[in-house]
């Protein structure tokens, strides 16, 4: 598969770079969603060809589908205890390395996997890079138990916290709710700006009805921009601030 457009292009540029720069010989991989991610596992796939000797973490079905049919071979966290560095793509990323994620629908295996790994390597397109997060609808994993109730609690947060009347809509495959891997919904807030990512990540999950949001705050460890030139940056974003602390290795990093 090759890519179509110049967007396609810098994904490749980053996924490719993102290869080249954290990935080597005997290690274990978080492998992203999303089609950034993709064009990543797609590259993965053509180095195991070659003769790399890696294993894969996915973080959906999706993206468990594509590795396997690219030829990388695949563990779950029940036989590993840790990863090496997972690498995946944003919907949005701000300068420290804020993300917003879960377009796709994965935002809560994603953040397992990321949090299970010594390191963890953001890879977008410049155009996912922005000044101040919000203008991508934030997702929101739900309980699909009493969920308008769960909705009512999120709008009273977001009131509490600046957000004048968000628009919050179930996201919806036609007639139906979509339904994540784990077989929860979403809710989308169209907060338009999000000035303070760390203070609404660290408030958000409190709520009961509540599973996981797409805003990964002090996450990322470096983020690889790519353009459609042929040429990309790396940057360190491994001293951003973290709504929450981890359980797991990354703190010992």
């Amino acid at each position: 598969m090759e890519p179509r457009t110049s967007q396609d292009t810098a994904k490749v540029v980053s996924g490719t770079a993102a290869i080249d720069a954290y990935v080597s010989d005997g290690m274990i991989i978080g492998l992203g969603s999303g089609t950034t991610s993709h064009w990543f596992v797609r590259k993965l796939g053509e180095a195991v060809a070659g003769g790399l000797d890696v294993i894969g973490v996915p973080t959906s079905t999706g993206t468990r589908d594509l590795a396997l049919e690219v030829g990388v071979p695949l563990t779950t966290l029940e036989d590993v205890e840790h990863l090496d560095v997972t690498i995946d793509g944003a919907d949005e990323i701000d300068g420290d390395g804020a993300m917003i994620k879960g377009g796709g629908a994965c935002l809560l295996w994603e953040r397992i996997v990321a949090d299970a790994s010594r390191r963890m390597v953001a890879v977008v397109d410049e155009s996912k890079v922005v000044e101040t997060l919000g203008a991508f609808p934030l997702p929101i994993e739900i309980v699909p138990f009493s969920w308008e109730s769960t909705r009512r609690s999120v709008a009273a947060l977001l009131e509490r916290l600046g957000y004048r009347n968000p628009d919050l809509p179930l996201r919806m495959n036609g007639h139906e709710p979509v339904v994540t891997d784990s077989g929860n919904y979403l809710i989308d807030a169209h907060l338009q700006r999000i000035l303070d990512p760390v203070a609404l990540d660290g408030q958000l999950n409190w709520i009961p009805g509540v599973v996981e949001n797409g805003l990964f705050t002090g996450i990322a460890d470096e983020m690889v921009i790519g353009r459609a030139d042929g040429t990309h940056e790396i940057r360190d974003v491994s001293s951003a601030p973290s709504a929450r602390p981890s359980t797991t290795g990354r703190e010992t990093k």
